[in-house]
């Protein structure tokens, strides 16, 4: 956790990284059966080698985006007297690469926005999710999230 003054150094600046995350086929088949989306080219390897273009199975792209959570969790700096985070909203998503079965990825984030309230932080982001060894990212996004704050002690 940094302080509030610290945090806002982080304006405009350098992005954060998280570490690779290995995408496989049984987060793709766990994800399928929380959505109920079932379609071949998430959960039938067989045949989405054999009818699909993209060599194999790929993730869904709304389990792609859901790992955004997970990887800014693990790369972003917790704020102080944070009590919970919510995820706001999004501005702009684009699916840009599927990410395949047994693809690492990894999220690049950089804040562009910080709005400070006496008890919450809103913070927007740029975000992308990276494939390993690919040349264009599985998706990028702007995405605000809230640090619900509690109140200072002085």
């Amino acid at each position: 956790m940094v302080p509030i003054e610290d945090y806002r150094r982080h304006l405009n600046a350098e992005a954060f990284v998280s570490d690779w995350l290995l995408v496989d086929q049984a987060m793709i088949d766990t994800f399928a059966a929380a959505t109920r989306d079932h379609q071949f080219i998430h959960v039938d390897p067989e045949r989405a080698r054999a009818e699909a273009p993209f060599g194999g199975t790929i993730a869904h792209g709304f389990l792609t985006l859901s790992l955004l959570s997970t990887l800014a969790f693990e790369a972003l700096p917790g704020v102080e007297r944070t009590r919970m985070g919510i995820n706001y909203g999004f501005e702009q998503v684009r699916f840009i690469a599927p990410v395949k079965s047994g693809a690492r990825v990894r999220g690049r984030f950089r804040l562009i926005g910080l709005v400070e309230r006496a008890v919450s932080l809103q913070s927007s982001w740029d975000a992308t999710i990276e494939i390993e060894g690919a040349a264009k990212p599985a998706l990028t996004a702007h995405w605000t999230t809230v640090a619900v704050l509690d109140p200072p002690t002085e």
